[in-house]
């Protein structure tokens, strides 16, 4: 179970933990029932997630509310224009119940991670020398390690990525790897 959560509701975006009450803009749903807003972000336990699919907030409407008024003058000097009016906003007071998507959720993902094939397994060995594990590694794996690959692995590398990758930052770090070497 998570600690807590980012919603939206009505364009805005609150950080809400379970048992919380807030006042948000008007929601069309009656006094007593519940509906799930839009999660952004599930975290307390471990990693942050952002946009989980699997987590889902369970808020109840407790009350349809007006905010408190807002008085609005107009007003022109020496010309006898005055006007008056006013403005209260409609609100919801809602109670969180629950946050779903915890720890087993975020689990079963990292274990859904490590099954996934390879971006490509067949490509880096149709190009030649790539390093092993090219394919798997990211944009900052490949700036850590191209400093200690030989001149041939940069280059299979750098037509790898211009193949079939095609990421900006990994082929300036393979660029400048390569110009090392060189010089």
């Amino acid at each position: 179970m998570a600690s807590y959560a980012i919603i939206s509701v009505g364009g805005k975006q609150y950080r809400v933990r379970e048992g919380e009450r807030l006042l948000v803009d008007r929601v069309a749903t009656e006094e007593g029932q519940t509906f799930s807003p839009t999660v952004l972000l599930v975290g307390g336990d471990g990693e942050p997630r952002l946009a989980p699919k699997d987590a889902a907030v369970t808020a109840r409407v407790v009350a349809q509310e007006r905010g408190p008024k807002i008085r609005i003058g107009k007003y022109r000097k020496r010309t006898g224009y005055r006007r008056h009016t006013g403005f209260r906003a409609a609100l919801t007071r809602i109670e969180i119940e629950a946050i779903g998507g915890g720890k087993a959720a975020s689990a079963s993902t990292k274990a859904e991670k490590k099954e996934r094939p390879a971006r490509d397994e067949k490509a880096p060995a149709a190009v030649g020398s790539v390093p092993d594990g090219y394919a798997d590694m990211t944009v900052a794996d490949v700036k850590g390690a191209a400093g200690s690959w030989s001149t041939a692995e940069l280059h299979a590398a750098l037509e790898y990525e211009q193949a079939h990758a095609g990421r900006k930052g990994a082929v300036a770090a393979l660029e400048a790897a390569l110009k090392e070497k060189e010089s």
